[in-house]
């Protein structure tokens, strides 16, 4: 039996990111759940903001940012990130977040993320409460660590995290590669 709920945003899990930004010399780092792959060639994703945001206007002005995956042990700072302001605080150091520059884009990278894709913003739709911006992943780096020594990155290892319906979970066990299901038996 199935009861009906009435309208609402819950598709979960979803990812936890710290996504990082950077206009006029000045630079922030927030929270961001509603985020996403939109397309493979070319490779593209989506970020969702709110017009209010500090950092909403370094984006639209720069037309870039960074997506930082995360981390369990990074769970504090994501939800620091995600319930104070750059504009009243310098969350970098609230949080002990370390940074390195890009390779292509002007928002930096958080050292202690396992990956991180810097994105050029393609297009911006406004939807509502949220405008989400569409962008280009023009650069990717990951930590050393989770890549093997035949260059294949392994980043099941390192215990990221998402967020479902008001709390934080790290991801589990793997239950099989894509695929998996309709292989034929050797």
């Amino acid at each position: 039996m199935r009861r009906e709920l009435g309208k609402g945003t819950v598709l979960a899990p979803v990812p936890a990111v710290l996504v990082t930004c950077a206009c006029d010399d000045r630079q922030n780092v927030f929270t961001v759940g509603w985020t996403g792959i939109v397309d493979t060639r070319p490779p593209m994703v989506s970020i969702s903001v709110r017009p209010s945001r500090y950092s909403y206007d370094m984006i639209d002005k720069s037309g870039e940012f960074v997506i930082n995956l995360t981390t369990s042990s990074m769970v504090k700072a994501v939800d620091i990130c995600g319930n104070k302001s750059g504009k009243d605080t310098d969350k970098f150091a609230l949080c002990h977040l370390d940074t390195t520059p890009s390779e292509i884009v002007s928002a930096p990278i958080l050292t202690a993320s396992p990956l991180a894709l810097e994105c050029r913003v393609n297009r911006r739709i406004d939807l509502g409460s949220h405008t989400m911006f569409i962008a280009d992943i023009v650069g990717m780096s990951a930590d050393e660590r989770y890549i093997d020594s035949k260059g294949k990155l392994n980043i099941e290892q390192a215990g990221l995290i998402a967020y479902a319906h008001g709390q934080y979970h790290v991801l589990g066990r793997a239950l099989g590669r894509i695929g998996y299901a309709v292989r034929r038996k050797r």
